[in-house]
């Protein structure tokens, strides 16, 4: 009888025994994440941290302990209060606007019309063009000689040539219009963002509302917003963060003008900590949106738990 002999086994990997291991595996695949925060989140934040409590200037880099002493100065600075409000305005102003367009743009994107396709793909354009190739466009359309908007208004006869506002030189249009720029950029996100909660509603549900007498206005502000609040307060976090942090509109447009009128905390930390040398001053300006925007992240996800879908 002849017997058939069992392949012997051999022996495993030591190192692929370790890879098996989930944990391990799992440890290994996320280091890479971990050592990005750690290394361009964290040791900057940290390398901030030292700078704000300290006298450091690139004209005398002594890194001497001062405490908080950066953070009572700038507090009882009245351009650092005006830079303040500024920066509220501009985030909440142009969040605002472009939630309002968002969904009125995502209501009309929702109707069947010819070019519907077109129309999506070119919605995404605002995100598409460089900042600072839009920002440019926009200037000239809010030039005080060339404006484009002007002439419209002045073609209509709404306004007289003599009556043609000068958009960034007038401290109150210079706010508009950044906050007008700011929202076009937003926008995008907040048509994406309205679109998903709403296709995402049950179809019976907006059925059975119209069923039961529910106009237009009575199923979008009773119905579909609550259901979709959620979702769009999670792209609000992200809107509010980028925007309350972002100077790039500021800067190319109207350069903190006129007279630190449209000037933001980003801007402003940018001006004095890099461009003035006054580091310790501008890592305390930069330092001061964290609080501000935990105190709001925290509350807003502490409206998304408490509602209900």
């Amino acid at each position: 009888m002849v017997s058939i002999a069992e392949p012997i086994a051999k022996p495993a990997s030591r190192y692929r025994f370790i890879l098996d291991r989930r944990d391990v595996l799992g440890s290994i695949m996320v280091a890479p994440a971990i050592l990005y925060v750690l290394l361009l989140v964290g040791l900057p934040f940290l390398l901030a941290v030292y700078y704000s409590v300290s006298a450091y200037t690139i004209y005398d880099p002594s890194w001497r302990f001062v405490g908080l002493s950066n953070f009572r100065q700038i507090v009882n600075n009245p351009v650092f209060q005006e830079t303040l409000a500024n920066t509220f305005l501009f985030t909440f102003g142009s969040q605002l606007l472009g939630l309002v367009l968002g969904k009125f743009g995502a209501l009309l994107l929702m109707r069947p019309f010819p070019g519907r396709k077109i129309v999506r793909a070119l919605i995404i354009l605002p995100w598409a063009v460089p900042i600072a190739l839009a920002t440019v466009a926009w200037e000239w359309m809010f030039d005080s000689l060339y404006s484009v908007i002007n002439w419209t208004l002045i073609s209509l006869g709404i306004i007289t040539r003599s009556e043609a506002p000068n958009w960034l030189g007038n401290p109150h249009l210079a706010m508009l219009c950044v906050i007008v720029v700011n929202a076009w950029r937003f926008f995008p996100f907040a048509v994406v963002i309205f679109l998903a909660g709403i296709t995402s509603i049950p179809q019976d549900v907006i059925d059975a509302a119209t069923v039961d007498g529910a106009g237009f206005w009575r199923r979008n502000y009773q119905i579909i917003l609550p259901m979709i609040m959620p979702i769009v307060a999670v792209g609000l976090i992200f809107g509010i963060v980028f925007t309350f942090t972002d100077l790039s509109v500021v800067f190319l447009l109207t350069n903190g003008g006129p007279v630190g009128a449209t000037s933001v905390l980003g801007f402003e930390g940018f001006q004095v900590g890099i461009v003035s040398g006054d580091v310790s001053h501008g890592a305390a300006i930069s330092l001061f949106m964290l609080p501000v925007l935990f105190f709001v992240v925290i509350g807003m996800l502490r409206f998304i738990r408490r509602r209900e879908i």
